[in-house]
């Protein structure tokens, strides 16, 4: 643990003082987080308890907000009508600022 000494950080939310150990940092290192904590273990465990905390998204497991609601496009490859789960943005002479796909194109997009 040589190389891990404790360091004095600031929270992002209450703007307190906490240190953060040389073992916490080990901890970090082993897990492979190249980041420093950004907040102090109170508001670390505040945020995780209003469900803000880990990868997951924030969405709770087995919740749902119903069906999506999808809008009507032209796919900017092959023009066809095509329907995405945004509503794309238009430049002032309606064309879309981004190229919109069909799921066709999106897929082949995605893997190259």
């Amino acid at each position: 643990m040589d190389q891990f000494q404790d360091q004095t950080l600031t929270c992002r939310d209450c703007g307190n003082s906490f240190v953060w150990t040389a073992s916490e940092q080990k901890f970090y290192a082993d897990k492979g987080f190249s980041n420093a904590p950004v907040r102090c273990p109170s508001c670390r465990a505040a945020k995780k308890a209003q469900g803000g905390g880990g990868f997951g998204g924030g969405m709770r497991a087995g919740a749902s907000y119903g069906p999506r609601q999808m809008y009507d496009a032209v796919c900017s490859v092959c023009g066809k009508p095509c329907q995405v789960p945004f509503q794309p943005r238009l430049d002032e002479s309606g064309n879309p600022v981004k190229p919109i796909y069909c799921n066709e194109h999106y897929r082949s997009q995605r893997t190259a």
